[in-house]
C-alpha cells in the first residue's frame, strides 16, 4: 500500500476541512510548496493535492500553483477538485501531473470520462464521496442515487483503474476510515482502491494495510500529529503484500 499524504488547498494556501465543511476551516502551513517539499524529503510515494476552490466552482482556481508544486518535486502528484472538461484534465497532464481525479464529472458527465480513459488510461482516477452508502458530487454539497457498489462496478466497466474512496462522515474526524465499506468495495471490483477520510494514527495505516487496498490518503492526521508520516511509509515498505 501507498501513503499519500494530502494538501487541500483554498486561496492558495494549504487548509484542512472537518466533514467536508467549508466553514471549518484551518490553515496548515504557510506554503504549499514547502509542505509538498516536506513530504518528498520524508519519502511519500505520491501527493494527493485537491483544489477546493475548484470542487465548489467548477473552476481551475488554484492552478498554476498546483502546476508549480508537482513539477518542482521529483514525487508523482495527483490532483482533484473542479476537473470538469477535456481541456482541465489535459491541462494537468501536460504540466506535470501524473494524475487527475475525476468527482463530479464521473457522475454527470460519463461521456467526457470514457473520453478522458481512452485519451489518458491509468491517469483518470475517480474520487467516489460517499454519504450513507450514496456517492456525493459538487464538493459534497449535493448528493446522487448512485449506490456505491453499483457506482464502482459501473466505473470499473468504463475502464477506470482507480477509485478513491472517501466516507464524508468519517472525513476530517480522525476517528478511524470505514473499513466496512471499503472490504466490500474491494470484494466487488478489481480496480486499485485508494481509501481517504478519517485516518488518525498507525492503527488505521496497519489496517489499511492489512485489507490490502492500493493506497491511503492521509491529510488532517499528519498536520494534527497524531501520525508520523516517515513511520507510515516505512511501515507499508516493510508490510508489504506481495500480490
Amino acid at each position: 500500500m501507498i501513503i499519500l499524504p494530502a494538501i487541500d488547498i483554498i486561496d492558495q494556501a494549504p487548509v484542512r476541512l472537518y466533514q467536508g465543511d467549508y466553514g471549518k476551516k484551518e490553515v496548515v502551513g504557510d506554503s504549499v510548496l514547502t509542505i509538498a517539499k516536506q513530504f518528498e524529503q520524508v519519502g511519500a510515494d505520491y501527493i494527493h493535492l485537491v483544489d477546493l476552490d475548484g470542487a465548489k466552482e467548477g473552476s481551475k482556481k488554484n492552478a498554476n500553483l498546483i502546476c508549480e508544486v508537482a513539477s518542482t518535486v521529483s514525487v508523482p502528484c495527483e490532483i482533484g477538485g473542479g476537473i470538469r472538461t477535456m481541456e482541465d484534465i489535459t491541462y494537468y497532464l501536460e504540466r506535470g501531473l501524473s494524475r487527475v481525479i475525476l468527482g463530479t464529472a464521473a457522475i454527470h458527465d460519463q461521456a467526457l470520462l470514457k473520453a478522458a480513459i481512452q485519451k489518458y488510461g491509468d491517469k483518470i482516477a475517480v474520487g467516489m464521496d460517499c454519504k450513507n452508502g450514496y456517492v456525493c458530487g459538487a464538493g459534497w454539497l449535493e448528493d446522487s442515487e448512485y449506490y456505491y457498489l453499483d457506482f464502482a462496478k459501473e466505473m470499473e466497466n468504463l475502464g477506470v483503474q482507480t477509485l478513491i474512496f472517501t466516507d464524508i462522515s468519517k472525513d476530517g474526524t480522525l476517528q478511524g476510515p470505514n473499513m466496512n465499506m471499503l472490504k466490500q468495495l474491494k470484494d466487488a471490483v478489481s480496480v486499485h482502491i485508494t481509501a481517504s477520510g478519517g485516518i488518525r494514527d498507525m492503527s488505521h495505516i496497519a489496517a489499511l494495510n492489512d485489507l490490502d487496498v492500493y493506497g491511503a490518503i492521509t491529510g488532517k492526521a499528519i498536520y494534527s500529529d497524531t501520525l508520523d508520516l516517515k513511520e507510515a511509509i516505512q511501515y507499508c515498505k516493510e508490510h508489504h503484500h506481495v500480490d
